[in-house]
């Protein structure tokens, strides 16, 4: 027997008297009915991983994930944004959300003007002990943009506003030159007390202040949000990576684009920073008009 296909009809019928998996054999002369792939083979692919017993089409092993459809449409990636080339996604981080049934007044506060309440009467950190003010944040009740700094400084702590003085003038000619007022922006840092000296706050101030940040960023829904300088960055994406690793990427907060940028303190130590913060914001300005 030298045709081939007579071999194969021969050893597929073997195969079907022996019980194994069912098989089409084609009649003698019927060349319309193509005969089976060999098993673990794609027509002009190679050879492809088997599938264990069991397994459920689409999904690897242990991992819960489904594996993209082979029809060739591409899938965004997860934080990617289409049509935005030059934007890498970066870090995620979904802190949990306002429990209901919480008795906690943060997260049963429902406006902004109650959250400053709670801040001014906060006696949960150290930081307490020295303030002149609190400084809880202002701006736009429904601002699309929530800029985010580390903590007040002198100034802050003296007038209860954040970002004023030298700092606070040079945001807000960052804010202007994308066409953005002070007032439809909400300002805020990561703890609401000036630490003493400036110094970077600690993780326990940090723990006990950020959740009036949380659920003011809650309240407002912003479209963006600028986490300017390290402690506004890592606290926002629970990481440890170096600013400079965490630049030039849209990562996000609950769902909300991220981008990481210098403080305005940091520019007037080193004007050389400029530049690259105004690459930042105009990231920001981008995602704020797409």
């Amino acid at each position: 027997m030298s045709d081939g296909r007579a071999l194969a009809r021969a050893y597929l019928e073997q195969q079907r008297l022996l019980g194994t998996d069912a098989v089409m054999v084609p009649a003698p002369g019927d060349s319309n009915v193509p005969l089976p792939e060999p098993p673990g083979l794609r027509p002009g692919l190679g050879e492809s991983p088997a599938v264990p017993v069991g397994a459920t089409p689409g999904l690897r092993s242990g991992s819960g994930e489904t594996a993209a459809p082979s029809s060739g449409e591409i899938h965004p990636t997860p934080g990617v944004s289409p049509g935005k080339p030059g934007i890498e996604s970066g870090l995620t981080y979904d802190p949990p959300a306002q429990d209901l049934f919480s008795l906690d007044p943060v997260q049963r506060a429902t406006t902004l003007a109650e959250i400053a309440d709670l801040v001014a009467a906060c006696t949960k950190c150290r930081l307490c002990e020295a303030r002149t003010n609190t400084v809880p944040g202002e701006g736009a009740d429904r601002a699309r943009l929530v800029v985010v700094g580390e903590g007040p400084g002198k100034t802050e702590d003296q007038t209860g506003r954040p970002f004023v003085g030298k700092a606070g003038e040079l945001l807000t000619k960052i804010l202007t030159a994308i066409g953005l007022e002070r007032e439809q922006v909400f300002i805020c840092n990561i703890v609401k007390c000036r630490p003493p000296e400036n110094r970077t706050p600690q993780y326990d101030e940090i723990a006990a202040c950020v959740p009036y940040l949380f659920r003011q960023i809650e309240l407002i829904g912003p479209s963006v949000i600028l986490a300017m300088g390290n402690t506004a960055a890592q606290t926002l994406l629970n990481t440890k990576q170096s600013l400079g690793a965490l630049r030039n990427k849209v990562h996000r907060f609950r769902g909300v684009p991220v981008i990481v940028t210098y403080h305005p303190a940091a520019l007037l130590r080193n004007p050389n920073w400029k530049k690259p913060t105004w690459d930042d914001v105009r990231i920001a300005h981008r995602l704020l008009d797409g």
